[in-house]
């Protein structure tokens, strides 16, 4: 079972289709919409203010998530957050991915479709329009993503992330303390 914590008066709201894995922890103002996943590792803490992980989004393994007074730091529909990455108050647009190891600061927003590179920072208040590869520290966009590569990331993640997890919520098992090889 995952980590599941109210704080102040105040619990998670998860879709009962949403799959968490056993090792997140989710506190407090946090919301996980139906198909969403949220996985191993994983730190939400609605503390500050809410979260909000749309409709079969998903949360890779490591990534913290957190937020600034009354500030909604949200995942989009079908957006990917990939492994170990920092979502601090922060907007995810529709499908977008966000590359392995970014950190995404306050006020920033990434636009539907746009692909953030790994180990790219995302200043606060910077806005990443739709459809384009940003990369860098800071990041910058470098081009449309239409026809590249990158594309090829962002139309599969909404794909594949949700079967995936289906296969994990079926599929894992915790082994005993005592387990050895």
């Amino acid at each position: 079972m995952a980590n599941l914590f109210e704080y102040e008066g105040i619990r998670p709201t998860i879709a009962a289709d949403a799959w968490i894995a056993p090792t997140a922890t989710i506190i407090g103002n946090v919301t996980i919409e139906s198909g969403a996943s949220i996985w191993y590792g994983a730190t939400l803490r609605g503390d500050d203010g809410p979260i909000v992980v749309r409709e079969s989004a998903n949360v890779q393994d490591g990534t913290v998530i957190h937020t600034t007074p009354d500030v909604t730091t949200e995942v989009g529909v079908r957006a990917t957050v990939a492994h170990q990455c920092m979502i601090h108050g922060a907007v995810i647009e529709e499908e977008a991915l966000v590359g392995n190891g970014c950190v995404v600061l306050d006020g920033a927003r990434i636009g539907s479709r746009s692909m953030i590179a790994a180990m790219s920072l995302v200043g606060p208040g910077k806005e990443i329009p739709p459809g384009v590869l940003a990369a860098g520290v800071p990041a910058q966009v470098k081009r449309e993503i239409a026809g590249t590569p990158a594309e090829f990331w962002v139309q599969m993640n909404p794909v594949y992330y949700p079967e995936l997890a289906r296969r994990h919520a079926a599929g894992i098992v915790r082994l005993p303390d005592d387990f050895t090889s």
